[in-house]
């Protein structure tokens, strides 16, 4: 049987990252986790990851920029990223403010910390797919 999808949490809040690994491991993935932005493009760098689930608002290095680095880099270009938020579509508020910004991100989209835990799953599975 083959191995299920690995998936990197990066959270700086160890409540989150505590609850998706949590549910995300009775799902049957493979979970790591990082608690900053810097911790995670380490990561996904040494792991390559199926797909990175990348919290918006992180001290030091936001999401945003996690997401630009990981891009820029040819090794983990092609890395699936969703950002993790309490918010909207953080891409949605971007491009309002700057539309090339908005374009460079590439963030496959977005999950809701607030939806519940049932729905994350299957809309991790269609990000998988």
């Amino acid at each position: 049987m083959p191995n299920k999808p690995l998936i990197l949490i990066v959270d700086d809040e160890a409540a989150f990252r505590e609850i998706f690994s949590t549910k995300l491991l009775s799902a049957g993935y493979r979970i790591e986790v990082a608690e900053s932005g810097a911790e995670g493009v380490k990561k996904a760098k040494e792991l390559k990851p199926d797909l990175v689930l990348l919290d918006v608002n992180m001290p030091v290095m936001d999401g945003a920029t996690a997401l630009l680095q990981l891009q820029d880099d040819p090794e983990t270009k092609g890395i699936k990223t969703v950002f993790l938020t309490s918010l909207g579509d953080p891409r949605e508020e971007i491009k309002v403010q700057n539309s090339k910004f908005s374009e460079q991100l590439g963030a496959k989209g977005y999950l809701r910390k607030i939806d519940d835990l049932d729905t994350l799953v299957e809309q991790i599975e269609s990000f998988l797919k």
